[in-house]
């Protein structure tokens, strides 16, 4: 009999034909609506894999109600989303989709710092309002960006991927990780720093650093309050790693110049939400990897991890590898 998966949301067709050559699919079809929770509970009842996207929380309440589950597949880099100890407990190996969005990702980091920092998104409503009456020298000034300093909090393979980008800028690079980088810091200069001297030097500060218990509230009032009052904060990585009240204080009240956020602690973001009634906030709806190419490549890659777990062979992008190693 094939075994059955449960997919969490429409994927393309020609990968969902993939999956239901090899197994018995149950498939929640909606392409912008999260499954319910309820819905989902039913689906992963007698499911021997569970391909679900960040919308899906999967806690062991979850994973106790799915006793024959074997593997969960994420369609992202990302696994906040999973309770990866309680799956290991119950030997059900967690995969995610690494290094094929990177170059995506980082294209999308980079244009949002660059959008922030000239006033792209407000200068365009002020056109489209009728309120662009005549040139003035300082209308809508925003921040230089060739030469600047560039900090970037999370060196890994998006983190390097920005980097080369700002090298074309000819911008500074500074940057914070738990271990050094030493290729990085030789093929492209860019120099190791404590968290303080970066957010103290920095005139564009990036997040890129996965979240995790360490880093949840990374940035709170504290770190803010050691940028420069002309610095720029970029979130392309998770929300939850910047303490969202003390960003919007220190917006408002002028001690950094400017956000550019992809991500946010609760997503989506109510459209009420006090970053977005500022000018000086950039605000993206979590689209990092989203590009054609990228976001099918990643869906082919879940699949593939599914299929690999489910047949017995070791996927290739396995988070909690001593499960199958047990």
């Amino acid at each position: 009999m094939k075994p059955k998966v449960a997919v969490t949301r429409k994927i393309p067709e020609s990968i969902l034909e993939r999956l239901r050559e090899k197994c018995e699919v149950k498939l929640w079809p909606e392409e912008d609506e999260p499954v319910p929770r309820n819905v989902l509970e039913e689906m992963v009842r007698d499911a021997d894999g569970l391909y679900c996207l960040l919308t899906e929380t999967v806690d062991d309440a979850l994973l106790a109600a799915a006793p024959k589950l074997k593997v969960v597949s994420n369609m992202a880099v990302g696994y906040n989303n999973i309770d990866v100890e309680a799956a290991s407990r119950r030997r059900i190996m967690v995969t995610n989709t690494p290094g094929v969005l990177t170059e995506t990702t980082a294209d999308l980091t980079f244009a949002l710092l660059l959008a922030t920092a000239r006033r792209l998104v407000e200068a365009s409503d002020f056109l489209r309002q009728g309120r662009w009456k005549t040139w003035s020298p300082m209308l809508l000034t925003g921040m230089d960006v060739y030469g600047a300093t560039l900090g970037i909090i999370g060196m890994g393979r998006i983190g390097e991927a920005v980097a080369r980008r700002a090298k074309g800028f000819g911008m500074r690079i500074l940057y914070c990780n738990r271990t050094r980088r030493e290729e990085a810091e030789r093929t492209l200069g860019a120099e190791y720093a404590t968290l303080d001297e970066l957010l103290e030097q920095s005139d564009f500060v990036v997040i890129l650093t996965p979240l995790t218990p360490e880093t949840r509230g990374l940035i709170g009032e504290r770190e803010l309050g050691r940028m420069k009052r002309t610095a720029v904060l970029i979130n392309a990585a998770r929300g939850g790693i910047v303490d969202e009240d003390a960003l919007y204080r220190a917006l408002r009240d002028g001690d950094i110049w400017a956000a550019g956020l992809d991500v946010f602690e609760e997503e989506p973001v109510k459209p009420d939400h006090p970053l977005l009634t500022l000018p000086n906030v950039v605000a993206l709806p979590h689209i990092g990897s989203a590009s054609v190419r990228t976001r099918t490549r990643m869906a082919e890659m879940a699949a593939d991890n599914l299929l690999d777990a489910l047949s017995g062979r070791l996927p290739a992008h396995l988070v909690n590898r001593e499960v199958f190693e047990r």
